[in-house]
């Protein structure tokens, strides 16, 4: 019998490290973020492409939440143009299992609806 494991989200279930999974809580939570506003906006996947200067295709990519094609910088880049306000917020871990951990911060980024 396999022990169950309970997880903060499907980041860190499949994830090798947390540092990966932060990443690519924070890449998914702008990419979402940044898909509602295209869709709010009525804009097609081409006035999109024109808007952040890449090509539809990438907008595509996007849409349908490819989140491994893109880096952080980028999303914060394209959320920025889009009018977004995103930010970084740090959390301290609740609690320190070793020394060195006391020295890490949670970083989650959060864009601001302007």
């Amino acid at each position: 019998m396999t022990e169950k494991k309970h997880f903060a989200s499907v980041w860190d279930a499949i994830e090798d490290t947390p540092q990966e999974a932060a990443s690519m809580r924070a890449r998914s939570d702008l990419m979402m973020k940044l898909a509602e506003v295209i869709r709010q906006q009525g804009m097609t996947q081409a006035q999109a492409a024109t808007l952040f200067g890449v090509t539809q295709p990438r907008i595509s990519d996007l849409m349908r939440g490819k989140v491994n094609l893109f880096s952080l910088d980028t999303l914060i880049d394209m959320a920025a143009t889009a009018g977004m306000v995103p930010t970084v917020r740090v959390s301290m871990p609740k609690a320190a299992p070793a020394k060195r951990a006391a020295r890490r911060a949670v970083v989650r980024i959060e864009p601001i609806d302007a």
